[in-house]
């Protein structure tokens, strides 16, 4: 017999991953080429020229035992000195290889910092819409995820809600920018502010209060907008990036946690997340995709690639009547639906192919998740159906 808890987990697995599995399922029917998949995240940019030239460089140059071995736990120290040294060269921070901790992708390094930081009951806040894996990364460690209603006219945080739910069990709050599912930049005006009520609620109720900044698609920012870095706002943030998206490598799970010295009680933070690490599992990052990416951190993928899919499936629906806000980063369409439950839109959807993923598992019903890190020929031939869609509703 399996655990309570995960009982409950396999009830509610992943609604996104549910989804990735029916359209295999209707690709061995219809054929691949006839299933419109806007379910997953997958990016299907292929990851820049450099990464390939990098593994090939060090599996030539290094000792293998070398590579594939342990190291600290933090992860190697010249990887986390370069890293370090790019992202000061980028946003005009200070750090040393001692705030970086190399993590198993943005996911363990979530992990890992919520092992450190939560004690049961302790409250996490995030804003609605949510990467819905964060109810369950708070809930392994017997954290509360307080929900922070959406605001859908621009998708900004609703700092009206967030300053009346923070109370002195508040530990932490996730902000996710650019956002899945919305692809909504949190402004600058917005981070000040935000800050600003942390700084308040700290002195109110004697309490650390941590921002969290899960940051996987911060590369992926179009028209030249800029994604403010956090940990230069607010004193008590810790940044978590994954190079998933940055250089298409999802599936090698690799990613790192900045833990500024400015953060209280940094020491010990440092230290039980080096422990958390080990004790979670995890031991250490990958080690061979460590020195991969240290050697790729001006790399990037082919935004232009995002960009025109971003541009033809936006305009597109828009002028059928869809409804959504155009997305500064990441690689998503928020759409609202054009009938009130978005379940059965995303139903009708599948009646023609097309898998979409529903806003009430990023806590924002009524509205669906297009992920638009396809083909841009998939896009070209699921247009007709989306067209099709809203004209037989609208009947």
């Amino acid at each position: 017999m399996i655990a309570t808890k995960m009982q409950e987990q396999v009830q509610n697995s992943s609604v996104i991953r549910a989804m990735f599995e029916e359209g295999k399922r209707l690709a061995a029917i219809h054929g691949v080429e006839n299933v419109f998949d806007f379910s997953l995240g997958n990016p299907n940019a292929k990851p820049p020229d450099e990464v390939n030239q990098a593994i090939l460089e060090i599996l030539q140059a290094d000792n293998l035992m070398s590579i594939h071995g342990y190291m600290n736990n933090s992860g190697y120290e010249e990887v986390r000195a370069a890293i370090a040294k790019s992202i000061n060269d980028k946003f005009g921070t200070a750090f040393t290889q001692n705030n970086l901790l190399m993590t198993v992708g943005a996911a363990g390094g979530l992990n890992v910092i919520f092992k450190t930081l939560l004690n049961p009951g302790d409250q996490v806040i995030t804003f609605a819409p949510f990467f819905g894996e964060y109810r369950n990364y708070v809930r392994n460690y017997e954290g509360d995820l307080i929900i922070i209603s959406p605001n859908t006219i621009d998708f900004q945080p609703n700092l009206v809600e967030f300053k009346e739910k923070i109370t002195s069990k508040t530990k932490a709050v996730i902000i996710n920018s650019p956002n899945n599912p919305t692809g909504v930049i949190y402004s600058e005006a917005t981070i000040i502010k935000l800050a600003e009520i942390l700084s308040q609620k700290q002195k109110e109720f004697g309490t650390d209060i941590y921002i969290i900044s899960d940051e996987p698609y911060r590369e992926l920012a179009y028209d030249n907008a800029e994604v403010p870095y956090l940990s230069k706002y607010y004193a008590n943030t810790i940044i978590g990036y994954s190079f998933s998206k940055s250089l298409s490598l999802p599936g090698e799970r690799i990613g790192y946690l900045v833990i500024p010295n400015e953060v209280a009680d940094y020491e010990n933070i440092i230290s039980a997340a080096n422990i958390a690490n080990r004790i979670l599992g995890f031991v250490n990052a990958p080690s061979l995709f460590q020195r991969v990416v240290a050697k790729c951190l001006e790399a990037k993928v082919d935004l232009d690639t995002y960009n025109k899919n971003r541009e033809l499936l936006y305009n597109a629906l828009v002028s059928y009547g869809y409804q959504c806000i155009k997305p500064e980063g990441a690689f998503y369409l928020f759409v609202k639906t054009p009938i009130e439950n978005e379940v059965e839109f995303c139903n009708l959807a599948k009646q023609k192919n097309i898998l979409l993923v529903s806003g009430a598992a990023f806590g924002c019903p009524g509205y669906v998740r297009i992920a638009y890190c396809v083909a841009y020929k998939t896009i070209e031939k699921a247009l007709p159906g989306f067209k099709a869609l809203i004209e037989e509703i609208g009947k």
